[in-house]
């Protein structure tokens, strides 16, 4: 297997080390910095992905979001397209952000560019609207002629 030779600099450690070596390469850098494995055949490996983001956090600037995901599902995207067999389907996760429960019915509204969903038996008619294809932020109705 291979071992860390000696333990990284990290830090404000790291960028005055950084400063002082800024004629080395920047392979010769990271491994002036710690960040190297030798490997059981005597071969230097430089680790530059985690010398730059050991840079990168000394400087302040965070790489991965605050709160740590638990790994599991997608992300919603809050998209929807329509099915070869031409119905629209919206996920769980929308309908649970939207308050939604098991037959709730709404009436449909066509509008220009956009549908709207008007929820039926509510007295204050609660509106929720999804955008299809919203390029312009136009509320004109759409009008059906016979």
């Amino acid at each position: 297997m291979t071992e860390t030779a000696t333990a990284p600099l990290t830090g404000k450690a790291l960028l005055a080390k950084v400063k002082e070596l800024s004629t080395l390469p920047r392979r010769e850098r990271a491994k002036q910095c710690g960040y190297y494995t030798v490997t059981k055949n005597n071969q230097v490996r430089v680790n530059l992905t985690d010398f730059y983001d050991a840079l990168l956090s000394a400087r302040g600037i965070p790489l991965s979001p605050e709160a740590p995901k638990d790994g599991r599902g997608r992300e919603p995207t809050y998209r929807v397209s329509v099915h070869q067999n031409g119905q629209i389907v919206i996920g769980a996760t929308y309908t649970k952000a939207m308050g939604l429960k098991p037959g709730d019915e709404f009436e449909i509204r066509l509008g220009y560019k956009h549908i709207h969903l008007i929820q039926l038996g509510e007295s204050d008619k609660k509106e929720t609207s999804l955008d299809i294809d919203s390029d312009e932020s136009d509320d004109e109705d759409f009008e059906e002629e016979e």
